[in-house]
């Protein structure tokens, strides 16, 4: 009975209910820990620089990763890589609570390495379950997961370590993420038509020129999604001199929206049955974005936040769709391998931007920062130009 349950079409709503939760979990590391820098300075003994060196080991461990775990998910399943991932990162935050900060920051490129298995293996688990009319709302459903978990967790993070302590921190996270590796070898199935990878062959779809210019797209737009993350409240703040308080509302109103944008975007998409056409507005209106926020760097300030809070609430609209088009790409039996792929220049791009982009508006100027993110907004529409042939992952369910 339990078998027939898991191969019906409503399991999928399971699948992608687990699959958001690992998502969010999973965020909740990479995007949550750097809401208690300050305690992990004081903990560790850490200057800035060297924080940041120990909360870049997770996105370290995470990039090299991500393509072998997606091969391994699309020749294993789902299951049991979201599985092994989940208490391997498990086991590495709880190593992570021992003192020391070396021991810390390998426990937490361990995080990253065990981590990345969520990235391709729950978006190959919710693109095989779903038809191709509604992919791109669960896509949507699937990467909201991502900016909720990072926020829910920089808001209970701070208060834990605070009066607990760091090491508590690091446990609480450690039991989260077992507790959904718990969830993820209870509850994920793959469905009667998934398609397993056969061996080798893994070259072709990393040389396959489609994904490459789709992945290099995926790329230059978290330039600017990651330059609004990291720069947005400096900007306001120490630029503008708005009150950092509400430089904070306006950065979490802009989350909050971008995070309800991945979900209409994904319903444009399933509707408009294309993934390349909403990607190829938002870039237009990215860069319009950023250019006109560029542009009003000395205008009133409610004049530049009539202008920032929109283009960063956009900039994050993408993700969803262009994860879903990386794996329609695939060739049957290689989405996590895809997927893998093109979360490698995400999060490549993720790592450099924001270093960047503060040399950029220090050395030169606030405009000249947003005029970069608006012309990698360009690039990204210039690689889309070429037109795309997506294939079927599933047949269309009821």
């Amino acid at each position: 009975m339990a078998q027939q349950r898991s191969a019906s079409p409503g399991y999928r709503w399971v699948v992608l209910a687990v699959g958001a939760v690992a998502q969010g979990t999973n965020a909740a590391v990479f995007l949550g820990l750097p809401a208690i820098t300050p305690q992990l300075r004081a903990h560790f003994g850490l200057s800035l620089p060297q924080v940041g060196m120990l909360l870049g080991a997770v996105n370290l461990g995470t990039m090299l990763t991500l393509v072998p775990w997606g091969a391994a998910a699309d020749r294993r399943g789902e299951r049991l890589v979201m599985a092994i991932g989940g208490f391997g990162a498990a086991g590495c935050l709880a190593l992570a609570a021992v003192d020391g900060p070396v021991v810390a920051g390998l426990a937490l490129v361990g995080v990253g390495l065990f981590g990345a298995s969520v990235n391709a293996a729950s978006g190959r688990a919710v693109l095989t379950w779903f038809p191709a009319r509604r992919r791109g709302l669960a896509m949507g459903i699937r990467q909201t997961a991502t900016p909720l978990g990072a926020a829910l967790a920089a808001a209970v993070l701070p208060v834990v370590a605070l009066r607990a302590g760091v090491p508590v921190a690091f446990l609480a996270l450690a039991g989260f993420t077992a507790f959904v590796a718990v969830a993820v070898a209870l509850w994920v199935r793959e469905p009667p038509w998934a398609v397993r990878a056969g061996g080798g062959r893994h070259g072709v779809v990393l040389k396959d020129p489609a994904l490459i210019r789709l992945s290099a797209a995926s790329g230059l737009l978290v330039v600017p999604q990651f330059t609004a993350a990291a720069l947005m409240v400096e900007l306001l703040h120490d630029h503008r001199g708005v009150a950092v308080g509400l430089a904070a509302g306006l950065f979490a109103a802009a989350q909050v929206s971008g995070g309800i944008g991945r979900l209409v975007v994904g319903v444009w998409s399933d509707r408009a049955a294309t993934r390349v056409r909403p990607l190829k507005a938002l870039s237009v209106l990215i860069a319009i974005g950023f250019a006109l926020c560029a542009a009003l760097d000395r205008a009133p300030v409610w004049a530049l936040v009539c202008a920032l809070v929109p283009t960063a609430a956009l900039a994050l609209c993408w993700n969803g769709v262009a994860i879903t088009a990386a794996g329609e790409l695939a060739p049957p039996g290689r989405t996590g391998i895809a997927l893998g792929m093109q979360n490698t220049a995400n999060y490549l791009s993720a790592t450099v931007t924001p270093p960047l982009a503060g040399l950029v508006a220090v050395g030169i100027g606030w405009p000249a920062a947003l005029l970069v993110a608006a012309a990698a907004a360009v690039g990204a529409r210039v690689l889309l130009a070429v037109p795309f042939a997506a294939r079927e992952l599933a047949p269309e369910l009821p």
